[in-house]
């Protein structure tokens, strides 16, 4: 049965886990788990991140050669992979960013009562 959050939780379009996942690594390094947790506190648990969207993403940023790592132990100190932001990666993010303020705005036009 559905709980209250599960209700109040929200798909994520085609693309956006991969901005997302950018703009929480503009902070600085982090391991998958991170990013996921920094994500769904960011937007008060509103968005939920799935490992099994998660670590498909990570490679994809990967092979597009936004994002990159290095491994090391984690907190806990078991190893892990820390992710950052490449060079390549900082301008995509400005890019994907304007596309979806682009998108937003639109979005809000139609939903303006007429």
């Amino acid at each position: 049965m559905p709980t209250r959050n599960d209700q109040d939780r929200i798909e994520l379009l085609q693309g956006t886990l991969d901005l997302l996942i950018l703009r929480t690594l503009r902070l600085g390094p982090a391991h998958g788990h991170a990013i996921a947790k920094a994500i769904e506190l960011s937007y008060d648990e509103v968005l939920q991140i799935e490992q099994g969207s998660l670590y498909p993403a990570l490679h994809r940023l990967i092979k597009r050669r936004w994002i990159t790592f290095d491994e090391g132990p984690s907190e806990n100190n078991r190893k892990a992979k820390f992710y950052r932001l490449t060079r390549k990666g900082r301008r995509q993010l400005a890019i994907e960013t304007s596309k979806w303020q682009k998108l937003a705005r639109a979005i809000a036009r139609v939903l303006r009562p007429a």
